[in-house]
């Protein structure tokens, strides 16, 4: 996702010397790295690999931003203490239980190969760059189950309830038979532990921001 400055600069001159070369455009650096618009595209088209969230609530590019930044400095955070590598096999299960849980691939059959991959590709991804943004999702929660979760205790009324007023919803929205509860309970506990955790997050990822450098582009600005 990020890069650093000096690399896309270098490459944005170059481009800039060749006819009819679409630049793409530095939205925000962050601590050294920055993020470019392609990244918050991509931001945005991931949404379709969160079967559990609301679609009925929009998703900004000012929020994919807010995202991406927040992301950015969480994962500088998590390479301060490395721990172990998340393995391909890892990323590879939670994608084949990613494939059962999206209520839109019932229409593409993802259960088979060409139908996840028809899928994926509409996406507007290759496999291997959703391997990367999914390995990158699991550091993300990772580093925050240790940093946060200590403490917090999702209950069995508060997963049925979100599954009953929240899940169930959203698939009969998209027209689609919901998984029971007791195959997905692990996955919406996953979620509800994120909420409970973002009170703590922000105040932490507020004090990142004050402490390192996070600036927004402005269009035409030019990178410092």
């Amino acid at each position: 996702m990020a890069q650093p400055v000096a690399a896309t600069a270098a490459t944005s001159q170059t481009a800039s010397t060749l006819p009819g070369v679409e630049l793409d455009r530095l939205v925000a650096v962050v601590n050294g790295e920055v993020i470019l618009e392609s990244d918050v595209d991509e931001e945005r088209r991931m949404k379709a690999f969160q079967p559990f969230q609301d679609s009925s609530q929009s998703f900004s590019r000012e929020r994919a931003i807010d995202r991406l930044v927040d992301r950015a400095l969480i994962l500088q955070q998590a390479r301060l203490q490395p721990g172990e590598e998340i393995t391909d096999a890892a990323v590879e299960a939670q994608i084949t239980t990613l494939r059962k849980d999206i209520p839109a691939c019932k229409q593409y059959h993802c259960e088979t190969t060409a139908g996840w991959m028809k899928f994926v590709t509409d996406q507007g991804f290759t496999m291997d760059e959703l391997m990367r943004r999914w390995r990158e999702r699991m550091e993300v929660l990772r580093f925050i189950e240790i940093r946060f979760r200590a403490g917090i205790h999702i209950s069995d009324d508060e997963v049925k309830e979100y599954y009953d007023k929240t899940l169930l919803p959203e698939y009969a929205r998209q027209k689609s038979v919901a998984p029971k509860l007791s195959t997905i309970a692990d996955r919406i506990q996953e979620i509800l532990l994120q909420q409970q955790v973002g009170n703590l997050l922000g105040d932490w990822l507020k004090t990142l921001r004050a402490q390192g450098t996070v600036r927004m582009m402005q269009p035409g600005e030019v990178a410092p």
